[in-house]
């Protein structure tokens, strides 16, 4: 705990990412009550389109739950300049390779442009999916 009575999440990290079974652990508790929030969630929303960022999408299986999916990636360097994590290898070797997760997915953007650039990608799958 801090000092503030808030859960050091760098201290979790540190347990859960050292001991599968830790993770498996904290994951069975979070995922369900994810799946669950977000689910109201998208209930309320009367938009045309609605948007949901999920780190673990295909990692959790929840890629069955959307009519399509968006998959932003970037280059090892620039992921590595961006991250606070100072070695993403143990990390990025849980995950499902950013390859395959954009073979599977209907939209992939490269996130190693300028902002503009990305807006005009946004711009454009927004009018494709409205």
């Amino acid at each position: 705990m801090l000092d503030d009575g808030e859960v050091s999440r760098a201290k979790v990290g540190e347990i859960v990412f050292a001991d599968r079974a830790e993770l498996d652990w904290l994951e069975s508790v979070v995922h369900p009550r994810t799946v669950e929030a977000q689910r109201r969630w998208r209930e309320e929303q009367t938009a045309p389109l609605v948007v949901v960022e999920i780190p673990l999408l295909y990692e959790t299986g929840a890629d069955e739950r959307f009519d399509a999916v968006l998959v932003v990636t970037a280059p090892s360097e620039t992921r590595t300049a961006r991250s606070s994590v100072e070695d993403l290898t143990e990390r990025e070797r849980r995950l499902i390779p950013d390859e395959e997760k954009a073979r599977r997915a209907d939209f992939v953007y490269v996130n190693d442009g300028t902002l503009e650039e990305l807006d005009e990608f946004v711009r454009g799958v927004v009018e494709r999916l409205t």
